[in-house]
């Protein structure tokens, strides 16, 4: 089973915040820190267009330099994709 990528940077606060929002909710990810294994990055580019993160890639579907409100958003404005990756949002 594919899992989707949660692309991170160390140090990050958005990303401290969608690593615990995430284990909070019990979501299962592949977790790729960019500053860690910086050839990921063009892998980050080439699914986002741009190098910030936190950014979610399920497929072809990408929400890119997120907070979780925008996070939030993104379920809400995608409700397909939100069931796909099996994210309830009360």
């Amino acid at each position: 089973m594919n899992l989707p990528k949660l692309f991170v940077k160390q140090g990050c606060p958005w990303c401290i915040d969608a690593l615990d929002y995430f284990k909070k909710i019990g979501f299962e990810l592949e977790i790729i820190d960019v500053r860690v294994n910086p050839e990921k990055m063009s892998d980050l580019v080439a699914c986002s267009g741009q190098s910030k993160t936190p950014t979610l890639k399920n497929g072809d579907f990408v929400v890119a330099d997120f907070d979780l409100d925008e996070f939030k958003q993104a379920m809400l404005d995608h409700p397909n994709e939100a069931i796909k990756l099996g994210i309830k949002l009360n």
